[in-house]
């Protein structure tokens, strides 16, 4: 990914509705640094910054067990570091998981996403990635 903007990011969603979601990035920091970026939105987004990523590419992953959620990032595809772990829900609504490309302070930006997968294995730790 090349970013250009601050916040230009890809972006792997889980979306309830327009009040309950979260998404993991890819992110173009404030302080001009690609980073593993999380925001959780229950009725007001919050913002947490994880760390910064050497290189243009990184793994994002979103596990869930019933309504918890973690978000994993790794900078391998085999080492998963831990970024947060969530409970989210919306009465009435299942979740969808999808990818965004994000620039909302600029022109717009390139995303590729590849590797993806699909699982329904568990994982032993939610906070440990195993």
């Amino acid at each position: 990914m090349e970013f250009a903007a601050t916040f230009d990011a890809g972006v792997l969603l889980l979306w309830f509705d327009d009040r309950h979601w979260a998404k993991l990035c890819f992110e173009y920091s404030a302080d001009r640094e690609p980073m593993v970026v999380s925001v959780v939105c229950r009725d007001v987004a919050d913002d947490a910054n994880s760390f910064v990523v050497e290189g243009g590419a990184v793994w994002l992953r979103i596990a869930r067990a019933g309504g918890v959620y973690a978000f994993h990032a790794s900078l391998d595809g085999v080492t998963w570091r831990f970024v947060r772990v969530f409970a989210l829900e919306a009465d009435g609504v299942a979740p969808r998981i999808g990818f965004e490309a994000q620039s909302p302070t600029g022109e717009g930006c390139d995303v590729a996403f590849s590797d993806v997968s699909f699982s329904t294995a568990s994982l032993a730790d939610m906070r440990d990635g195993s």
